[in-house]
């Protein structure tokens, strides 16, 4: 099975990309024929500007601009989507949401319109959705920003397109403040990424 692995950070030396290819990891290790693909959407250029264009593809008036399409043909090569992020003011980067504003786009991840039911389409992704932050644990519990994070993106984004979330977690520097500690937590995170029940039978 293969996964993709979208990541969204300037540094290539961030700890983000450390976490994301110790996800990758995970998911190879269980020698299971596993792949995966990183998708390093600072490194790759990726324009996050919604523009006119995206806007007409919204509206059903224009084809996607190339960039998008070829966005949604790897998603569409995976078997599992893995967003890793740092958390920028209680959400994440503008990067990677303009990366799913443009390519989560109506006619392919949902389809809706006027005199229409809204129709969910990517129920067969799974998404594991890999947060970093910085502050404390108790600081996301008190002000509850931890929820409404998963308020926002896991149903406000992925269930509306029927995507189901199976991984949801934040992982924090004063949780696991040894960088080791914290590359575990992500290898064991892209370990279960494809569980033995729902491997594919060659």
């Amino acid at each position: 099975m293969h996964a993709l692995i979208v990541v969204a950070h300037p540094d290539p030396r961030s700890k983000t990309l450390g976490i994301a290819m110790q996800v990758a990891e995970g998911i190879i290790a269980s020698e299971q024929g596993h792949s995966f693909e990183v998708a390093d959407l600072a490194a790759e250029g990726f324009d996050p500007r919604f523009t006119s264009s995206d806007i007409a593809a919204h509206l059903r008036t224009s084809t996607p601009p190339d960039d998008v399409v070829a966005e949604q043909e790897r998603i569409d090569r995976a078997d599992a989507l893995i967003l890793v992020y740092p958390v920028y003011w209680w959400s994440m980067p503008a990067l990677l949401k303009g990366w799913i504003d443009r390519v989560f786009a109506n006619g392919w991840a949902y389809e809706e319109g006027p005199g229409l039911k809204l129709k969910k389409n990517l129920h067969r992704l799974p998404v594991h959705l890999i947060a970093i932050g910085g502050a404390s644990e108790r600081t996301y519990a008190r002000h509850g920003y931890f929820g409404a994070m998963k308020t926002q993106i896991d149903h406000g984004i992925f269930d509306y397109c029927g995507a189901p979330v199976k991984t949801s977690e934040l992982l924090l520097d004063s949780k696991t403040p040894d960088l080791k500690s914290l590359m575990h937590a992500a290898r064991s995170i892209g370990a279960k990424v494809f569980p033995v029940s729902e491997q594919k039978v060659a």
